[in-house]
């Protein structure tokens, strides 16, 4: 059985966007960077959301090509790229770079992904991750905290019918003040 983990950057108010999808008050240190690229590496299947496949897509398969990109930006890019993805949409129609399309319901399919063999998934996307969230299937939270207040915008964590109860795995301390603590949900 494969373990689900949702790792995001979030706001320490809690918003992994802020009012208009505005991330501009995430972009990493070198060292957190080099955190996500090395996640990304170790990822078996990553699960997105439309929207935030969107925007990964809009820039990860080319950034390797851009002028004055970093090492760190071309490792990234490489392993974006070559990581197996599903997209969950009702309204998109292709997808690419080593991705498949699911439009039927996201919690019956990631509940089949899990009772499958192979690597640890993570899912991304606010909206994917509340299905997930609200079905029990996540197993692990990798929670980044920005310290910045945003005052609002898209929330890291969906409303619950029931408590969930949580283990701390994992505390680390990046540069500016970013903190990342990791939850194992407790079954």
């Amino acid at each position: 059985m494969r373990t689900l983990t949702f790792g995001m950057n979030q706001s320490l108010d809690g918003y992994i966007a802020a009012p208009g999808d505005d991330l501009g008050w995430s972009v990493p240190s070198d060292e957190l960077f080099q955190w996500w690229s090395d996640r990304v590496g170790a990822t078996g299947l990553a699960l997105y959301g439309r929207r935030l496949w969107e925007t990964m897509s809009s820039h990860w398969p080319t950034a390797d090509q851009q002028p004055g990109v970093t090492p760190a930006h071309v490792e990234f890019a490489r392993r974006w790229r070559n990581m197996p993805k599903v997209v969950f949409s009702s309204t998109a129609s292709t997808v690419d770079w080593n991705t498949r399309l699911v439009t039927d319901d996201a919690v019956t399919e990631i509940a089949r992904l899990k009772a499958q063999d192979g690597g640890p998934m993570d899912i991304g996307g606010a909206t994917l991750a509340a299905a997930a969230m609200r079905a029990g299937l996540i197993d692990e939270y990798a929670i980044v905290t920005h310290p910045v207040l945003v005052g609002g915008g898209t929330p890291f964590f969906t409303a619950l019918d029931n408590w969930v109860n949580l283990s701390l795995v994992e505390t680390r301390t990046f540069p500016d003040g970013v903190m990342l603590t990791r939850y194992a949900t407790r079954r």
